[in-house]
């Protein structure tokens, strides 16, 4: 990366960090993040959904000595509301939107590549690859399956690619003029509202970048309910989505759907043993799969790996469901994505 890169002549930018008890990762972040944030003089605004960790304490200390840095308190908790509070405050102020997960971390230079790119390309958006990686047993075993066809069933926003259109990406950079005229997130998605947000900026014309020259590395979740949590939450907020825009889920979608049933359909096994078999042929092939994930990465965590892809498996499919048929509306915890 060329460190003599600096910001657009006459735009400027604001990094905003939607975030909610990140107390572990928030510090680390706004460092690493405010090397870029001072060289390109930009503003890093933290929109905290009302942590109870001590995250905003954490925040407010490093405020004091750091002029470039604002926290916002956002009431309605959603990212997509503290991302939409912190453009309605200072977006009149700035030309672009650079959203950063607070879940997660950035290259040396990650704002100003993403600069570089938006005004190279002419896009409206410009959106990264996620890397998953873990420290813990069963963090590491997530990020390997999140890393894998298993979990991530082969989106290229999971596995990178080279650069291109795309109609989807992990959010990094837009235009607030885009992002205003599309009226930005929709609130009442606690996930995928990124996801349903791109749904609106293509349809009204706006172009999605996909780079190859930078990304983002995402840190897991460390425990089984917490992933499961998360990833009922990804199911629901897809399915509302859909529902939304009308729209039809892709292969890789759609695959997952039928975990639930043919979980729901094996507790029928002791009337007929033909109920259970769906279910088994699916922990067959993850288990199956992460044997092969083992072998291939020479690593331990492959079939851990297969019990977190489940979980998701599970979750995602329970999510949808659920959300479709309304049956529950049971709250799941709002966490970055």
């Amino acid at each position: 990366m060329d460190s003599r890169l600096s910001a657009p002549s006459g735009r400027s930018a604001m990094i905003v960090i939607p975030c909610l008890n990140e107390a572990k990762y928030i510090a680390a972040l706004i460092e690493k993040i405010d090397k870029d944030a001072l060289r390109l003089g930009m503003k890093i605004i933290v929109v905290d959904g009302g942590s109870s960790d001590g995250t905003q304490e954490i925040v407010s200390d490093l405020a004091q000595r750091n002029t470039r840095l604002i926290l916002l308190h956002n009431r309605k908790r959603f990212q997509s509301a503290g991302v939409n509070l912190a453009v309605a405050r200072y977006g009149d102020r700035h030309d672009y939107i650079i959203r950063v997960d607070a879940h997660g971390y950035y290259p040396d230079d990650y704002c100003a590549t993403l600069l570089q790119e938006i005004e190279q390309t002419g896009a409206d958006s410009v959106v990264v690859a996620m890397a998953t990686v873990g420290t813990g047993t069963f963090q590491k075993a997530t990020a390997m399956a999140q890393n894998s066809k298993l979990g991530n069933g082969g989106a290229k926003h999971r596995i990178g690619a080279s650069g291109h259109w795309t109609d989807h990406g992990h959010h990094a950079i837009m235009t607030v003029s885009a992002f205003q005229a599309v009226h930005g997130y929709d609130e009442t998605f606690a996930h995928n509202e990124d996801a349903e947000f791109d749904c609106r900026l293509s349809s009204a014309g706006y172009r999605i970048w996909m780079t190859e020259k930078t990304h983002m590395v995402y840190y897991p979740r460390a425990a089984a309910w917490p992933l499961f949590c998360q990833y009922l939450g990804y199911g629901r907020g897809r399915a509302k989505n859909l529902v939304k825009h009308r729209m039809i889920p892709k292969i890789r979608q759609a695959i997952p759907l039928f975990v639930m049933p043919a979980v729901t359909m094996a507790l029928l096994a002791p009337v007929h043993w033909s109920a259970a078999v769906p279910a088994v042929s699916w922990i067959g092939v993850c288990l199956t799969y992460g044997l092969w994930l083992s072998l291939r990465e020479r690593s331990p965590y492959g079939m851990l790996a297969a019990l977190s892809a489940m979980i998701m498996h599970l979750a995602w499919s329970t999510g949808f469901w659920l959300q479709l048929t309304r049956i529950s509306q049971v709250p799941v915890p709002n966490h970055e994505p």
